[in-house]
């Protein structure tokens, strides 16, 4: 249980008996799929109430919320309504919160039950209010005195939540922070039975470290530590917490109710619970040896196998100290006098200090362009982006005699740098069944205002023949805030294919299809996005810019690339998805 700053009580209040402020951050999806961060909240204090579907305590209160959120409207403080109940999905939340109007109050979903255990929540009707400026909580109980389990008064004789936001706005201290909320009892999963059973850092924890950490945060890996050891482990217990609660770590976007993805890296409800029970415990380490003294996790110059061809830039590239650079071209020649066939590309940067991304594009006989003017892309590397294999029965065509075009786009770092990238090529041995292309629809004529935090940008793009989809790739720059892609079905019928509720500019992620995704021709492909041009935005260069398409990372753009093969697919009738256009493009 969360201690908070003591005072003088009111008869009836419980107050605590020691003053510990708490740091609180924590990243949230509500049951619509949008992201709610505490530390990027527009208000100048968050207001949580704990709810579950079903309770007469949290059903009775959301009037009351109503009315906290018109009175303090203008005065910077957000009202959120958090469900931690794990018997709780997104659909029955959904229609708890229309068949009492909680709208619009967002209903965030606790999966994991990580933030009521961080604020030691144990029932419903406990109202958490924060300050959004340090994250500290300076009230923590009841909405009112009206609500109990099983009886109620007919009307409130203390507030204390609105008295606690008055004196706190007032700059004034708050003079009862803590009180007994009642409420229906919030029942804790532990994914392992007992929920009071210690969590084993040995049988339990190492394995899952193993299993979806340790691939980057081992020796010679992108990860900035390395999980070598319990003692290395627990002395980051903390940190581990926080990035598991902002959905920080593992770098996985994607809202998990909408499509499957092979390459999918996030934790399960069951184990971002008991990581995070694990933490609360104290981190205890369990009985036997140490598995991760003994993991080895292999950091290859080339994860796919050494290549049937490795091109090296012709020329070290020299990177200055400081400034900004414009993008580079190096022009190199295929020794291929015939036409082949690809099945994998990689790209191996020389310096991943200063290479903040590369693409590699061919011209030859007959090739296609993604719009750059510069021929075909067959592939590229961006911070977070790993080497894969074309899916069965396809690959890339590469024609006689192509000429190679590398994008190098480097970034300065304070110290005088040189780089000389690698692209390693991997050939098949015949024909495929199909040929394997890379597509984006594009919106380059957006503008975003200053100090705007959600700027809404999309663009459309017609399938005009049954295609296949393998990969999406969303790209934006240092603004961007979420990004979605929806099938627009000629039957009129719509998909979304991915969501991601935070994108992250850092993790350049490209979302591969469990199973091959099937669009009938007449399909239109629908992204639509977000910009967060505020200074909540931590990334956000110059919140009080105009930002329009540019090629630098604090210009902006907006890309939804993909992977794709022709047919066939289910054939459909043209529906009124024609007429949902904006920025419009046909293959």
């Amino acid at each position: 249980m969360l201690a908070l700053s003591t005072s003088a009580a009111e008869p009836g209040w419980a107050t605590p008996a020691s003053t510990v402020d708490s740091d609180i951050n924590f990243a949230l999806l509500d049951y619509r799929g949008r992201l709610h961060d505490l530390r990027r909240a527009d208000a100048r204090v968050v207001v949580l109430f704990f709810s579950a579907n079903g309770c007469p305590v949290a059903r009775q209160s959301y009037a009351k919320l109503h009315a906290l959120q018109h009175k303090f409207r203008e005065r910077s403080v957000a009202f959120w309504v958090v469900d931690s109940d794990v018997s709780d999905d997104r659909d029955s939340v959904e229609q708890e919160a229309k068949t009492f109007g909680i709208a619009p109050l967002p209903v965030l979903i606790d999966d994991a039950q990580g933030l009521a255990r961080l604020l030691g929540v144990d029932r419903t009707g406990d109202a958490v209010a924060i300050s959004t400026r340090d994250g500290r909580v300076f009230y923590h109980g009841a909405v009112d005195d009206q609500l109990a389990e099983g009886a109620q008064r007919p009307a409130a004789s203390a507030q204390p939540l609105e008295r606690a936001l008055d004196q706190f706005l007032a700059g004034t201290p708050v003079e009862v922070p803590r009180t007994v909320a009642h409420g229906c009892l919030i029942h804790f999963e532990s994914g392992q039975g007992d929920v009071t059973r210690p969590v084993s850092y040995t049988s339990d924890i190492a394995p899952l470290l193993e299993r979806k950490c340790a691939s980057c945060h081992s020796p010679g890996n992108i990860g900035p530590w390395s999980m070598t050891s319990y003692e290395k482990v627990k002395g980051r217990v903390e940190m581990i917490r926080e990035v598991v609660l902002t959905r920080r770590m593992p770098p996985w976007d994607a809202d998990p109710r909408y499509g499957r993805f092979s390459n999918d890296r996030s934790l399960t409800r069951a184990e971002k619970e008991r990581l995070l029970r694990w933490v609360e415990q104290g981190a205890p380490r369990g009985e036997g040896s140490d598995p991760l003294l003994s993991l080895k996790v292999p950091a290859p110059e080339w994860p796919l196998g050494t290549p049937d061809l490795v091109l090296t830039l012709p020329a070290v590239q020299e990177i200055p100290a400081t400034g900004v650079l414009d993008y580079r071209h190096v022009k190199l020649r295929s020794p291929y006098t015939n036409d082949v066939w690809l099945g994998a590309v990689a790209i191996r940067p020389g310096n991943r200090k200063v290479v903040h991304h590369v693409i590699l594009r061919a011209k030859f006989e007959g090739s296609d362009d993604d719009g750059s003017g510069r021929g075909e892309m067959l592939g590229g590397w961006a911070p977070g982006a790993t080497a894969r294999r074309a899916p069965a029965g396809t690959g890339m065509f590469l024609g006689r005699d192509a000429v190679f075009d590398v994008e190098l786009h480097y970034t300065t770092m304070g110290a005088p740098q040189t780089d000389r990238t690698q692209i390693g090529l991997y050939l098949l041995p015949g024909r495929p069944e199909r040929r394997l292309l890379g597509g984006a629809a594009w919106n380059t004529e957006f503008s975003i205002p200053p100090g705007e935090p959600d700027t809404e940008v999309f663009t459309i793009k017609s399938f005009r023949r049954p295609t296949w989809l393998y990969t999406l790739t969303p790209h934006m720059h240092l603004r961007g805030r979420w990004m979605k892609y929806e099938a627009l079905y000629p039957d009129g019928s719509r998909e979304t294919l991915l969501s991601v509720p935070r994108y992250d500019f850092n993790w350049q992620t490209t979302y591969e299809f469990a199973e091959p995704k099937s669009i009938p021709a007449g399909t239109w492909l629908l992204c639509t996005g977000g910009f967060d041009n505020s200074t909540r935005n931590p990334a956000n260069p110059a919140p009080g810019k105009h930002v329009t398409w540019g090629e630098q990372s604090w210009d902006e753009m907006f890309i939804g690339f993909y992977t794709a093969t022709e047919g066939p697919a289910e054939p459909r009738t043209l529906g009124d998805a024609r007429r949902r256009i904006g920025h419009v493009q046909s293959n």
